[in-house]
């Protein structure tokens, strides 16, 4: 553990995240000026040990399985065999480090970053309460305390102690059989991890589809992948009670006693094990916000600099400000709001696009690691014909000689949508196997606003997935 030996700091960041982290680094970069963060849980936060890290960790084997039973040469050698789930397990603690944050620690205390353990709470102007101890800010106080997983009040589901996605990235035994509450990215890359280390799992879906904030065209694909994996999903469902009699607190990722039955729309499903993947909420009702005259517990709204209105020493980062809940977006937010301080701090004018989180604005890229990859960019299609834009769609399914050559049965889709006025490039989505590695191109091309011409003459490398691009430009000819 460690312990500042000072009282004072130039910026004080409540939350010890990779959000925080990135804030802390940045405002003291170069210079003499000195940082803490105050951290409750783990240093590292979320994204390292219940989220992202430990996801893609479950995640990534069953991809690798998928591609080599679609691979002649290798699929000879996999067969049928299922994934070895020890070792899928212990792979995936090798990069929560079994939630020891030291290195995470350490690499703080290199930056000349220091650590307070603690529940931060703002106590007044640039002032923090560190459970009895006062921390001073001369410069910035940074909330970087993300959001928690919200959990709906149906009878008797809190009590049946159902899992969220802490534990479901944490799980320690694999249920035979789940249900996931929930639709979204979440719950649909938690349902594709279970199908994977052998699950039966059933997705109970209040709205008429997965990833409703997509394309429709890639909720379906998903829907289809997952089903065709083993998963059963129930759209419109009303889960209306809960009961698990025999029910005892095993600890996070361990299943939680005997089986619970769950009822929806009249009929009862048997489950051992429940994921909770409903939406998540602020974890802003007890950091002081009350203190400066904000709301505890709600969205704490910023502007571009990142600084909370009226109150110029103040600034919220990641997903507490509710912009865009992704880790790489609250990382680009902590980069924007850490320059934003170190220059005010220097008394230096924030001009250029530097100083303005301008990204959170139609341009946030986004990737679902489901059973089939979801990559996306910008504005889908309705939320761009819904601000007026006169738009045009150019869609394409993923069939070129390096998807081919990726894996047999490459199955995916592609579609641009496009300000037809500008010529220009306002969203994209790429659904398939391995198509992660396409956004980037694309956030490009949104974010530096590429002409259609312009296109023309990126020319993509052959034999890849990239010559997507290529069949895209051409559909408009056709």
């Amino acid at each position: 553990m460690t312990s500042a030996s000072t009282d004072e700091f130039d910026v004080i960041v409540i939350g010890g995240g990779p959000v925080g982290e990135n804030a802390a680094s940045y405002a003291i970069a170069g210079s003499d000026r000195t940082a803490v963060i105050v951290e409750h849980e783990l240093v590292g936060g979320e994204c390292s040990y219940w989220a992202c890290m430990p996801s893609k960790a479950l995640l990534r084997p069953g991809q690798v399985l998928d591609a080599a039973r679609n691979m002649p040469g290798v699929l000879e050698l996999v067969g049928d065999k299922p994934l070895d789930v020890p070792a899928v397990l212990a792979r995936r603690d090798s990069f929560t480090h079994s939630l020891d944050d030291s290195s995470q620690v350490d690499w703080a205390e290199s930056e000349g970053i220091s650590v307070v353990r603690g529940h931060g709470r703002i106590s007044g102007e640039k002032t923090v309460d560190v459970d009895g101890r006062t921390l001073t800010a001369r410069h910035a106080v940074v909330l970087a305390t993300g959001t928690t997983a919200s959990i709906p009040g149906t009878p008797g589901l809190r009590e049946a102690l159902p899992w969220t996605s802490r534990d479901a990235t944490n799980m320690h035994e694999v249920p035979t059989r789940v249900a996931v509450i929930g639709g979204g990215v979440v719950a649909s890359e938690s349902a594709t991890w279970l199908l994977s280390l052998g699950a039966e799992v059933t997705m109970l879906v209040r709205g008429g589809s997965l990833l409703s904030n997509a394309e429709p065209f890639a909720s379906e694909l998903v829907a289809d992948a997952l089903r065709a994996r083993g998963a059963k999903i129930v759209f419109h469902a009303d889960v209306t009670n809960v009961s698990r009699p025999d029910v005892n607190d095993t600890g996070i990722g361990r299943i939680h006693g005997g089986p619970a039955e769950l009822t929806v729309g009249g009929e009862t499903i048997t489950v051992d094990e429940i994921v909770v993947a409903a939406g998540r909420k602020p974890t802003s009702g007890d950091v002081g916000l009350s203190a400066v005259g904000l709301e505890d517990g709600a969205t704490v709204e910023v502007d571009d600099h990142l600084q909370v209105p009226g109150i110029p020493w103040l600034y919220a980062v990641g997903d507490v400000n509710g912009r865009a809940q992704l880790t790489h977006m609250g990382k680009y937010q902590g980069r924007v709001a850490g320059d934003v301080i170190a220059a005010r701090a220097d008394g230096t004018p924030l001009d250029g696009k530097r100083f303005s989180a301008t990204a959170d604005h139609g341009q946030i890229p986004q990737v679902v690691f489901t059973a089939l990859e979801v990559a996306s960019v910008g504005q889908t299609e309705k939320n761009a014909r819904d601000a007026g834009i006169d738009v045009e769609i150019l869609g394409v399914d993923i069939a070129v000689a390096g998807s081919s050559l990726q894996q047999d049965n490459f199955s995916g889709h592609a579609q641009l949508v496009v300000d037809r006025a500008k010529d220009i490039v306002v969203g994209a989505t790429f659904v398939g196997p391995g198509v992660a590695e396409l956004v980037h191109a694309a956030t490009v091309a949104v974010v530096g606003m590429v002409t259609l011409d312009d296109l023309w003459h990126a020319v993509p490398s052959y034999p890849t997935v990239s010559e997507v691009w290529l069949r895209l430009l051409e559909s408009r000819r056709t």
